[in-house]
């Protein structure tokens, strides 16, 4: 059975990731790339779909782990009456193809057994197991192939390969799964100690860059490591998480495939990525974001592949039981066909912010740009899916409104005459001006004292709690204040914000609850910096911090009720909103300051800088 999703650890190489639980079972890694099929996939099922487990045979072992400082080279530390080991995993940076385990003698002697199950296609295919002419185990279903090399011994038992061993202390047993194409040579062979070493230098040598002078530093780089881990280094592309279809109601049907690149993200991602040093990855970001929607602008997606792919078409896996019984078990996402009007802003305002810090752009993006914006004139008036993709009919969302004017403003900060002669400024102007005006009137309830989420609705959505930070109202607006108040009355549930409220709601056409949204509490942090109320903000931001487990990862949302996390993991938007929220309470000018270019108060009121 798979443990809870705060159990796992992420280990990864920049290409993909696998999770590693607190007892030492790989349950989750996906072969060559995040989207690619699971060989390892008990995550959402059981021991049947694929597993890869190292620990003590002895039952009342005592387990800790850490990640090396700067580093996503893992270490779990296991304690028996007889001795202790340690567990290094660890997967090349950049390298797609290998997943090493180091077992390390301490002290004294430790009994271990290793018991290993591929289960290609999502715990679909066996393999068929032989041994090569050197003696390496090698695993073939379809094209698919791993080879293990190791000098434990090994049998079989069943469908599954065994080890049992005795490490003594200053004695190293190694593992090494490789990944490769079945019609080809077997991997080469890799040499563990020297790969450690380069695999260390890599994380280090990225890590040391990032910003610091905050009061939550080592929480900050974890954060951002993770986003590092979750970037596919062929192209740019930031997934939203390793894993598909953990639920966010446990036992319920929200399960989705967040593998996947949205344009939802994008600004949130370039700032994080921008303030705290790391500007290769933010341009390389930017590049891919102007891949992905080169084109037709009327077939501009919310979502995209790692590399761009604009096909990805959502079935069920039926065979897999899903985490803890939460089915369906997808991959792909249907979402990809919504319209959203948000991601018009989104593209707009990441451009934007590129642009002011000195990442210019060229004429072709320009005129992807010009075609968008000509849509946008008259799309903009059309009900969409929204920020959150439901799946319940189309509406006029206060939020996609919001971000169509952020599309038409950040065009006119960005005009540049030479880049983008006889471009409809004035045009672009009018459309903005109309669209604040109806925003104002018809998405604002006065007996609410706040902003809905749709024309017409009385419901509330963390969503407009970004209102001031797209520089739509100053963050002292009357409007923007009452917002923030009804939603800290009435989404708040014990100290963490709700996407909004899916009880008795036909908002998202689908049953059950969800947890509360992690960036949204976020978010609502970030207005408290606004207001300068610093101290409720900080409060809020350490009962988040409170939520990640003790390597300093977090999902997207979080059961209030049963106090665990759930969604998919780790969860980039979660990282992305983490960094941004450290940053805004600890720097005079901060991400959402940035954004919404505005003179409300700063972090200064907490005497912080």
């Amino acid at each position: 059975m798979a443990g809870r999703i705060e159990d796992y650890a992420l280990i990864g190489d920049c290409r993909t990731a696998a999770l590693v639980g607190r007892d030492g079972s790989i349950d989750w890694l996906c072969w060559p790339r995040f989207d690619a099929s699971a060989l390892f996939a008990a995550l959402l099922g059981t021991e049947e779909h694929g597993f890869w487990k190292l620990a003590p045979t002895a039952k009342a072992a005592e387990h800790s782990w850490r990640y090396r400082s700067g580093t996503l080279v893992l270490e779990t530390y296991h304690k028996t009456h007889e001795g202790e080991v340690r567990v290094t995993d660890y997967m090349p940076a950049g390298d797609g193809s290998h997943l090493i385990r180091l077992v390390e003698g301490r002290k004294g002697q430790v009994a271990m057994r290793m018991d290993l199950a591929v289960r290609f296609d999502y715990g679909s295919a066996v393999p068929w197991v032989s041994r090569n002419e050197l003696g390496d185990l090698r695993a073939i279903a379809g094209p698919h192939k791993v080879v293990l090399r190791t000098n434990a011994p090994l049998r079989g038992a069943g469908q599954t390969t065994v080890s049992e061993f005795t490490v003594h202390e200053g004695e190293t047993v190694r593992f090494v799964l490789s990944y490769g194409a079945s019609h080809e040579e077997d991997p080469p062979p890799i040499e563990p100690r020297r790969v450690l070493a380069d695999t260390n230098r890599f994380w280090r040598d990225w890590s040391n860059h990032c910003a610091g002078g905050t009061p939550w530093d080592d929480l900050l780089k974890r954060s951002l490591l993770t986003l590092k881990a979750l970037t596919y280094m062929p192209t740019g592309g930031i997934v939203a998480a390793p894993t598909t279809s953990l639920p966010e109601d446990l036992g319920g049907v929200r399960n989705w495939d967040y593998r996947f690149c949205w344009l939802r993200d994008s600004t949130f991602t370039l700032l994080a990525l921008m303030d705290s040093g790391f500007l290769d990855e933010a341009r390389a970001w930017r590049d891919w974001l102007l891949r992905a929607v080169a084109g037709n602008p009327e077939q501009a997606h919310i979502l995209y592949g790692i590399a761009g792919e604009r096909l990805l078409p959502e079935i069920e896996l039926d065979w897999l039981p899903g985490y803890e019984g939460a089915k369906p078990v997808r991959v792909g996402n249907a979402a990809i066909s919504q319209f959203q009007l948000d991601v018009y802003g989104e593209l707009f305002d990441a451009l934007y912010q590129a642009r002011i810090r000195g990442m210019l752009g060229d004429k072709d993006g320009w005129r992807v740009g010009r075609a968008l914006l000509q849509h946008l004139e008259t799309a903009w008036r059309e009900p969409d899916e929204g920020i959150w993709e439901v799946r319940g009919g189309r509406r006029h969302f206060v939020h996609s409104k919001v971000m169509a004017w952020v599309a038409f403003d950040r065009a006119i900060r960005s005009h540049n005459e030479d880049e983008a002669p006889n471009a409809p400024v004035g045009q672009w102007k009018r459309i903005r001006d109309e669209i604040h005006a109806e925003v104002c009137e018809k998405g604002f309830d006065t007996e609410l004292n706040s902003f809905v989420q749709s024309y017409g609705s009385k419901a509330l959505d963390a969503s407009l709690l970004l209102i001031a930070h797209m520089g739509f109202l100053p963050q002292d607006d009357p409007k923007v204040i009452g917002t923030v108040e009804a939603i800290g009355r009435h989404l708040m549930r014990e100290g963490f914000v709700l996407r909004y409220e899916t009880e008795n709601s036909s908002t998202d056409g689908l049953p059950g609850n969800e947890g509360a949204f992690l960036p949204c509490t976020f978010w609502y942090a970030d207005n408290l910096i606004g207001l300068g109320r610093c101290d409720e903000a900080r409060a809020i931001i350490e009962r988040l911090i409170g939520v990640c487990n003790d390597l300093g990862l977090a999902s997207e949302e979080y059961d209030v009720r049963k106090k665990r996390m759930v969604g998919n993991y780790p969860q980039a938007f979660t990282h992305v909103a983490l960094v941004n929220t450290i940053l805004n309470y600890s720097r005079a000018t901060g991400p959402a300051k940035e954004r919404g270019g505005g003179t409300d108060k700063t972090a200064q009121a907490a005497g912080v800088s």
